[in-house]
C-alpha cells in the first residue's frame, strides 16, 4: 500500500513538528511514510466509531445485505455494527505484544484512566503515555493496511462498495427509446 499525500494531508495535525502538517515524512529511500500524528488520527477514528457501535442499543443494530461478486450475484447478510466491533478487537489482540494488549485493554476496552492504569500495570506516568502513543500508531498502521477489507476509512468498512463486483448494466445498455428525428439533423433538412 503506498501512502499519498491527499490521504494524510486531513488527518495530519496542524501543529506537528515532524510533518509540519503535510502527514508525510520522506525517508532516505524517497519512500513515504505517513507522520505518527497520522497514524494516531487513524486510530482516533477507528476508536470513535468502535465506541459509538458498542454504545448503541442492540434494538437499533441493522441488518444489512451485502452483494458478493460472481455471476450469480448472492449477498450476505450482517450486522455492520457488531461486525465492527468484533474485527477491532480482533485485529488489536493479533497486532499487539501482551503488554501491549493489557494497557489497550485496560486503557481503551475497559476505560480506565492513566493512574489506575499505571499502579495496576507497575509502570510510571511517562512509560505508560509512551506506551499509549506507540500502540496508537501501530494500530492505526494496521487498521489502514489491513487486506481485503481495512478498518479505515470507517465509512468505506461501513458503506463501500464490494471489491470485484461490475455491474453487468456496463456491457450491454439499451436505450430506452428509439432516437426520433427531431434532432438538429432532423431541422437542417427541413430548412434546406
Amino acid at each position: 500500500m503506498e501512502w499519498t499525500r491527499s490521504e494524510t494531508l486531513a488527518l495530519a495535525a496542524p501543529a506537528c513538528n515532524i510533518c509540519l502538517g503535510l502527514g508525510l515524512r520522506i525517508g532516505r529511500s524517497e519512500a513515504t511514510h505517513p507522520c505518527n500524528c497520522v497514524l494516531r488520527a487513524i486510530f482516533r477514528a477507528c476508536f470513535d466509531r468502535f465506541r459509538d457501535c458498542v454504545s448503541r442499543e442492540k434494538y437499533m443494530s441493522r441488518v444489512t445485505l451485502d452483494p458478493l461478486p460472481g455471476k450469480e450475484r448472492r449477498g450476505t447478510w450482517g450486522r455492520k455494527d457488531e461486525e465492527y466491533a468484533a474485527d477491532f478487537c480482533l485485529v488489536s489482540k493479533r497486532a499487539l505484544t501482551e503488554l501491549e494488549h493489557r494497557i489497550f485493554r485496560d486503557h481503551f476496552l475497559l476505560g480506565a484512566d492513566w493512574k489506575l492504569c499505571c499502579h495496576k500495570l507497575q509502570m510510571d506516568r511517562g512509560n505508560f503515555f509512551h506506551a499509549v502513543y506507540r500502540i496508537e500508531q501501530k494500530l492505526g498502521r494496521v487498521f489502514r493496511e489491513l487486506e481485503p477489507y481495512a478498518l479505515f476509512p470507517v465509512n468505506e468498512y461501513f458503506h463501500g462498495p464490494a471489491k470485484g463486483v461490475s455491474s453487468c448494466l456496463e456491457e450491454r445498455v439499451v436505450p430506452i427509446r428509439r432516437p426520433c428525428g427531431h434532432g438538429i439533423h432532423a431541422l437542417t433538412q427541413r430548412t434546406a
